[in-house]
């Protein structure tokens, strides 16, 4: 059994690919971290996970979620401060939910395109299990507290971590009932496996390949 050492990117199944295209480069331009695939597997409510965009400042913040509005997005929870940050929650037209968010409660000069971090976060039927579970393959914790795991890959394009299904609903804001396809794949270096929720994991190689993929145009 290969270790997790990285997640090169996620990709995403959608049903639409030239739409997904177009809306991912208008909207977070995230180059080769996030890659499409063309399916049509039927998928119903919240899908069992999130993606997040960490940047630097509210006005950064803001401005990637008014451009994922405008290129065509839901809004599930409208930009606000709290006592963690700032942040907000969009649903991309893919049905895809994207949370941006900052640590910072004041900007520190005019928003720009930089991302800090993209982050996945899965939806654990058994927090402690799937804990154990990707420990097993060479993932060290970096934080766990109650519900909440946060893995710890440094150098790795994509962070990853696990939270309670109905904890992840609630802070994207949607109902956490849900059936069918995760429409989603992790790319990692530890080739191809499914974790105890579902979740498929492929080689880098493979994911890269294959001719049906698209990376999302910075």
């Amino acid at each position: 059994m290969t270790s997790i050492s990285s997640i090169s990117s996620v990709t995403l199944d959608v049903a639409d690919l030239p739409e997904a295209e177009s809306f991912y480069s208008a909207a977070f331009g995230l180059g080769d971290r996030l890659r499409l695939r063309a399916s049509d597997a039927p998928s119903t409510g919240f899908r069992g996970f999130t993606l997040s965009l960490l940047v630097a400042q509210p006005a950064t913040a803001a401005a990637f979620l008014d451009a994922a509005l405008a290129a065509g997005a839901t809004e599930i929870k409208p930009a606000k401060k709290s006592l963690w940050g700032f942040g907000g929650t969009v649903q991309a037209p893919d049905g895809t939910l994207w949370k941006v968010a900052t640590s910072a409660k004041k900007d520190s000069g005019p928003a720009t395109r930089e991302i800090d971090a993209l982050v996945l976060l899965i939806a654990a039927a058994d927090v402690a299990a799937s804990k154990r579970f990707y420990a097993d393959r060479g993932l060290a914790v970096g934080k766990s507290f109650g519900k909440y795991v946060e893995f710890a890959l440094p150098s790795s394009p994509v962070g990853f971590g696990l939270y309670s299904r109905s904890a992840l609903a609630k802070d994207a804001g949607v109902a956490p009932e849900g059936s069918g396809s995760h429409r989603l794949a992790v790319n990692s270096d530890a080739g191809a496996f499914t974790d105890p929720d579902g979740f498929a994991w492929e080689a880098v190689a493979a994911a890269t390949g294959a001719g049906a993929d698209s990376a999302a145009a910075a």
